[in-house]
């Protein structure tokens, strides 16, 4: 794309062009100053490109310092939802997922995921529908939510996560397989109180200023994006702090 197209350079060339012509100075010297400035920019239109991306740059980061601080006001909501699904329930340090069934990035750090689960049992892991995805992510999200009594949520989070082509159809097949009552799990899927769930997700990600999938938080740390690494760096210091504060 290119510089002179994106939205911050515009932005960047009219406040420019704003200052020049609205300098305290004569107007042909305002007039020349400015035609200077602009056939430089035109020579030169990196230097737009980047100023613009120094400007997104700052921007995202206002926006996760935004996100950091919002972490202490919804805790609980965050961690202690009781309407969500919790791998380890008993552990001392939470790790929570916002993700979606559909989204490619989940499904390939849903293996890594499940293996941290299996040797961590002193850490949570909260399981944050987040419907980004449409129709088929919904009906996916709403079966397990709506499973979640029958006590195999977490085979079939697996199932699900395994499945390259998931839809409403195969999502109802997973289930199935598993044993789970999928008539019973679609009419609570259906319920009022799992659409409010699903939409207090999404407005608690709004909050948090998360915009895809998956993103994780483990205490005063947001990761966004599959980034395995952060996030065991992320569970070792909470570790590291636990035994300190012991």
């Amino acid at each position: 794309m290119s510089p002179f197209r994106r939205p911050g350079a515009l932005v960047l060339s009219f406040a420019l062009s704003g200052i020049l012509l609205g300098a305290c100075a004569p107007a042909k010297a305002d007039k020349e100053f400015g035609d200077k400035v602009r056939a430089y920019l035109l020579e030169h239109p990196e230097v737009l490109l980047e100023v613009s991306a120094k400007l997104e740059q700052k921007q995202a980061t206002k926006a996760a310092e935004a996100g950091r601080k919002a972490l202490d006001q919804f805790r609980q909501a965050i961690e202690r939802d009781p309407r969500d699904f919790v791998a380890n329930p008993n552990g001392t340090i939470t790790v929570t997922e916002f993700f979606d069934y559909r989204c490619g990035y989940c499904r390939l750090a849903a293996p890594e995921i499940l293996k941290l689960i299996a040797e961590n049992p002193d850490v949570r892991f909260v399981f944050k529908d987040f419907v980004i995805f449409g129709r088929d992510s919904e009906a996916a999200a709403r079966l397990m939510l709506g499973a979640k009594a029958q006590g195999k949520s977490l085979l079939l989070h697996r199932a699900l996560m395994a499945e390259k082509s998931l839809d409403e159809a195969s999502a109802y097949r997973i289930a199935a397989g598993l044993g789970i009552d999928v008539a019973k799990a679609r009419s609570l899927g259906a319920s009022a109180g799992v659409t409010q769930h699903l939409a207090d997700t999404h407005a608690l990600a709004q909050s948090l200023a998360i915009e895809g999938t998956p993103a994780y938080i483990v205490g005063d740390t947001i990761i966004p994006g599959a980034d395995i690494q952060a996030l065991k760096l992320a569970i070792a210091k909470a570790k590291a702090a636990a035994l300190k504060r012991a």
